[in-house]
């Protein structure tokens, strides 16, 4: 960790790097207003101090991307809020859709010491409650090959493998429907003229419709794939 950031500092790099992730898309100060709720001159500005401290490169009207220097502060943070939200659901009871924002706040307040202690005591989890891939200390990601539930073809027999965090009354709406994290489902017909999604839930057996937009933020992996 880089002990000279400051926490909004921290969370531009992490944001940076999570845009990422489980997408193409490049990342823009547009798309960086747009997740992290600022205008686009104040993100502007922030991405110029991050580029001249060596953290990002931001050619002029390309993409911004993370440094090498810029993706080891971003993946421990991202580190850090992961165990976290590990740490809140499984010992201290929390709701999966309850522990980001904690996180969010925490992230920026414990020390590698105390982070590494509670992955250790959590049994060095790969994976978030939402099934993000928890990083290693020495800055692997271990990603599944997943795929977003919209795109999956009608017939076909998968698992949830992660579910997007960023809203919990989504996590809450899903968590209604029984699907979580390592669900067995089965795409039975999409619906575009309803922007939905019929999908058979193996445990308990039932027949539910996504809506697409929810759709979207479940990833997913063949069934015969294990957790």
């Amino acid at each position: 960790m880089l002990t000279d950031l400051s926490a909004a500092n921290e969370d531009y790099l992490k944001v940076v790097w999570s845009a990422q992730e489980w997408s193409a898309e490049p990342v823009t100060t547009t798309l960086l207003a747009r997740r992290m709720g600022f205008s686009p001159s104040t993100v502007s500005e922030a991405v110029k101090k991050l580029a001249a401290q060596g953290l990002l490169t931001h050619a002029r009207y390309g993409a911004i991307e993370l440094t090498d220097a810029g993706r080891r502060a971003a993946v421990g943070v991202v580190r850090r809020h992961r165990i976290l939200e590990t740490f809140l659901v499984e010992e201290l009871g929390y709701g999966w859709d309850e522990v980001h924002d904690e996180a969010e706040v925490l992230e920026h307040a414990v020390s590698e010491r105390l982070v590494d202690a509670l992955d250790e005591r959590l049994g060095h989890p790969v994976r978030d409650p939402h099934g993000d891939p928890i990083p290693t200390r020495e800055g692997r990601v271990p990603a599944p090959p997943a795929e977003q539930l919209h795109l999956v073809a009608d017939g076909a027999a998968v698992r949830v493998a992660r579910i997007s965090d960023t809203d919990p009354q989504l996590l809450r709406y899903l968590a209604d429907l029984d699907v979580r994290l390592d669900t067995g489902l089965s795409v039975v017909e999409r619906k575009e003229y309803a922007g939905t999604l019929a999908v058979r839930v193996e445990r308990p057996s039932r027949l539910v419709e996504v809506g697409l937009p929810a759709a979207e933020a479940v990833w997913v992996v063949p069934a015969e794939e294990q957790p």
